[in-house]
């Protein structure tokens, strides 16, 4: 853990105390004449230096700076230049350290490393006495073999290193590690006085067998990597083909090897030799089946050349399916995954001899039960009716004469495209009377109802009835998503008629969803222009909130929709003072509307009316507690219910595996005032964590709490995740509103990305001011917001703009300025930035500082900026006002056209 130039002070020291001549060359002593713990010193020096080269070459992970302090980063820097200058002349005098190592290998004799107490009789000996003493033979003692082993590993490294550039030097490398291989495997890996990584010493030596493998290597011609390197070279490819097919039996082979050794196959067929693409196909089969083997999923290149089966490559693909499992041996799981990939290959593939190719293989036989088989006979005849997969006749499929199973088929087809409900009720009733014996309300993947009327509709006895009555609601409900509204409201009421002469229960399951379908249709049309919805909307909107039907399944968006819109329509009257109380306390997201709109009543009242303020604040705290458990709702949606009894429990909601809360619920807000309260309650409620190192500024923040009596128990990450997504969301309601875009400026601040916070910054000044043609309102650019600006010019080194920002603040904080205009790296236009300074004490100082440094074409910049008659201190006071706004708004607009 020490670093190179500590490393290399110490070993000096320790050649000095061990009494090495000095001013000698290592490589001119000879190691045997010294004493053993003299020869010890030189062998430890020369061996650091070789590891630290071989270490030097390998790619090390930048690690991530901190923020920057000025006497830290000096001494990284001096601490990195003087490793650099260790490292070129350790590699300068590699040779030399390479020798004196091979020499040590010809020692035989025990060395002693130095111990305390030899340190200790060092001190005590008189002079450089440079012999045998008590001293050079009581240390540790390392016996010939343990240093023969460390120093031929060291050596082997370096080798193994030079033969990137000098392929020959791999043979040495081979020697050294093999050898060291034997000497651990004599002395034993547990060695008191050395460890050597076998694992990399494994690798070493199977890079260096491939690398200088020879025909008398029987040891390593007898590996995988060996066998295939040579393969390779010798363009040996249907061996190649046969060491992947047997490696899928013994998984040897690791994935990334794999598909290195397929990627060199494509670039070679890509250079023009065709005769590769078979050899591509047969490795990519092989590679595919030993993933599905392994759990993996399968590759595009797989995809991409089984875009054209032929009878050949399906053989060869249910050849290594074949040779890839022990059918006696293997275990469920395998043959699972086996029998899975071959269903879902018959299932893509439009060729029904290439489909009986398989279906009539023993492999698939064995593989696939009766009635999984069976089954898949069924999917492909949907899919086209007149396939026959099995060479036994299927009694329910030949029942059907050929023409009517064509007809089906058609119908099907029509069925899935319309959206007229006639012809939907026409079709069905024509496939009915075709056959009694299918679902047709399964035929489509994406006809999708929530489970809460699911249950309801399936439980409908009239097979006719009920394929016509989910497949109209499903197709509505479609339509409503992709906002085809037209549709969706002729499919409602064609159900909503067929439903009313049997089933109360879904009549007022439609007159639900035919209420949310017109709130989006109003929503998306007339309310995008604020024209206010119609009052008999209003009533419906109201009398859904209000309805006590017992045993209506209920849609949870449906409430959460009922009381946005009202919010979004100002109906704060009826929230707060209109609502049945028993409404209130039954529905949760009622509840959570009262609270809103009497806080959004009462803003910006006096303190004594903030109490509602409170109350919204403990509620969303307690939404916020961590302790809560995921659960699935009725309609499938994900929530999130609190251990506690609570009866805001539903409206916890899981987003990307993070809580937020009533994530849906605040989506459907567009009202800029409640939106504004909301994403202020949040921006407090992310500014009370202890931990909290940037305040996020908002809007009428002061209302609510400092404080939670119990912090740890506010899932505050959740909090973060959610003041993020309001405010993106916020401003794709209003993208010009600069409160908002001040908060958004501020979480890029607060997460250190400071280019996109300046980008927000100067969007909230430029929409507020007509691009900077006003001056900005002093409640938008306050003084933290600019603090702010300054940080971020300064982490990005734009130091001139650092020093232009510090004159917009209440009191120029002129050593900021100073200390920027100091810096010599700035990465801004500096001098051209000049011009828009107005503060004379600042450009006095650039005039003195280029002085200084003898730069005098930007002193002469400065002395014309200075010079400028609108910035004499004589002047009235409004002269100089205009002159420093005139100032501000170039700059401004100048900083807009680099950040925007």
């Amino acid at each position: 853990s020490l670093s190179v130039p500590v490393l290399n002070m110490l070993l000096n020291e320790l050649l000095c105390i061990s009494k090495v001549p000095p001013g000698t060359k290592h490589v001119d002593v000879d190691l045997s004449s010294l004493p053993p713990t003299t020869a010890m010193a030189i062998l430890l020096y020369n061996r650091w230096a070789i590891r630290t080269i071989v270490q030097s070459s390998f790619p090390v992970k930048q690690v991530k700076p901190g923020p920057p302090q000025l006497n830290v980063m000096n001494q990284m820097q001096q601490e990195k230049e003087l490793t650099e200058n260790i490292l070129k002349v350790l590699k300068e005098q590699a040779a030399d350290s390479i020798l004196v190592l091979e020499g040590a290998l010809k020692l035989n004799k025990d060395l002693y490393v130095h111990t305390i107490r030899t340190l200790d009789l060092l001190a005590m000996e008189p002079g450089m006495v440079n012999g045998e003493t008590e001293s050079s033979t009581a240390g540790l003692k390392i016996s010939a073999e343990e240093i023969q082993c460390q120093v031929c590993y060291d050596l082997g490294a370096i080798y193994f290193q030079q033969g990137s550039t000098n392929a020959a030097v791999h043979e040495n490398a081979k020697e050294k590690f093999f050898k060291t291989k034997e000497l651990i495997a004599k002395n034993g890996s547990s060695s008191l006085h050395f460890t050597i990584d076998e694992e990399r010493l494994a690798g070493y030596c199977q890079a260096c067998g491939v690398l200088t493998s020879s025909s008398d290597d029987a040891s390593q011609q007898a590996t995988p990597y060996s066998q295939i390197h040579s393969c390779m070279k010798s363009g040996n490819y249907q061996d190649l083909v046969k060491i992947f097919l047997e490696d899928n039996l013994t998984f040897s082979l690791p994935v990334q090897f794999r598909q290195s050794v397929l990627r060199e196959l494509f670039q070679k067929a890509q250079q023009g030799n065709d005769a590769l693409d078979e050899v591509c196909f047969k490795v990519c089969v092989c590679n595919t089946v030993c993933d599905v083997l392994q759990g993996r999923t399968i590759d595009i290149q797989f995809c991409q050349l089984f875009l054209k089966p032929s009878k050949e490559k399906i053989d060869f693909l249910l050849e290594v399916c074949s040779r890839s499992i022990n059918l006696e041996n293997a275990s469920e799981v395998s043959k699972r995954k086996i029998a899975a990939f071959l269903k879902n290959l018959c299932l893509g593939l439009e060729d029904l001899q290439l489909v009986f190719m398989i279906s009539s293989h023993d492999l698939f036989i064995k593989l696939l039960k009766d009635d999984e088989r069976k089954l898949l006979i069924d999917q492909m005849r949907k899919r086209s009716p007149r396939i026959n997969l099995c060479t036994k006749p299927v009694t329910s499929f030949y029942d059907i004469p050929a023409s009517a199973s064509v007809n089906i088929g058609q119908l099907e087809h029509q069925l899935i495209l319309s959206v007229d409900p006639w012809r939907i009720r026409q079709i069905l009733i024509e496939l009915h009377g075709m056959t009694s014996e299918r679902q047709f309300w399964t035929i489509s993947n994406k006809w999708e109802v929530p489970n809460v009327y699911g249950n309801v509709i399936l439980g409908i006895k009239d097979n006719l009835t009920r394929d016509l009555v989910y497949i109209l609601m499903a197709k509505g409900l479609h339509c409503c998503a992709i906002k085809d509204f037209v549709h969706a409201k002729q499919l409602f009421a064609a159900c909503l008629e067929l439903v009313t002469e049997f089933s109360p229960k879904l009549r007022q399951v439609m007159l639900n969803e035919m209420l949310l379908l017109d709130i989006y249709t109003h929503e998306a049309g007339a309310g995008v222009s604020g024209e206010r919805p119609p009052s008999d909307l209003i009533s419906r909107v109201r009398g859904y909130l209000e309805m006590r039907v017992p045993d209506i399944p209920l849609r949870q968006v449906i409430a959460e929709e009922c009381v946005a819109f009202l919010l979004n329509w100002r109906e704060n009257e009826y929230l707060t003072m209109q609502v049945p109380l028993p409404l209130v306390q039954t529905n949760p997201y009622v509840k959570l509307g009262q609270l809103l709109a009497a806080t959004c009543k009462e803003l910006p009242g006096p303190k004594e009316s903030r109490r509602t303020a409170k109350d919204l604040w403990e509620v969303v705290v307690q939404i916020c507690s961590v302790s809560n458990q995921h659960k699935r709702g009725n309609d499938g949606r994900v929530s999130l219910i609190k251990h506690r009894e609570s009866t805001l429990g539903i409206m916890y909601r899981c987003v990307m595996g993070i809580p937020v809360v009533c994530f849906c619920f605040f989506f459907s807000l567009q009202e800029p005032l409640v939106l504004t309260t909301i994403l202020s309650l949040f921006v407090k409620l992310h500014n009370v964590r202890e931990d909290i190192v940037n305040d996020i500024a908002a809007e009428h923040i002061s209302i609510w709490p400092s404080s939670i009596p119990n912090l740890q128990s506010v899932d505050f990450e959740a909090v973060a995740v959610t003041v993020k997504e309001l405010v993106s969301y916020a401003l794709t309601i209003n993208a010009n509103n600069h409160f908002w875009l001040i908060i958004q400026a501020d979480i890029y601040f607060a997460t250190n990305q400071y280019s996109a916070a300046l980008h927000y910054y100067l969007q909230a000044g430029a929409v507020c001011s007509d691009f900077f043609n006003k001056m900005v309102p002093p409640d938008v650019y306050t003084d933290q917001v600019i603090k702010r600006m300054i940080k971020c010019c300064s982490l990005l080194n734009c130091h001139t703009q650092v020093a232009i920002l510090c004159q917009f603040l209440r009191e120029v904080d002129y050593k900021t300025a100073f200390k920027a205009l100091q810096e010599q790296n700035s990465h801004d236009a500096m001098d051209s930035y000049y011009e828009y300074i107005w503060d004379v004490t600042i450009l006095e100082y650039l005039t003195y500082l280029h002085h200084k440094r003898g730069e005098t074409d930007k002193r002469q910049i400065a002395i014309k900026a200075i010079g400028q008659t609108e910035l004499n201190a004589s002047n009235p006071e409004e002269v100089l006002q205009l002159a420093a706004q005139r100032r501000k708004k170039k700059f401004l607009q100048a900083m807009a056209k680099l950040y925007f």
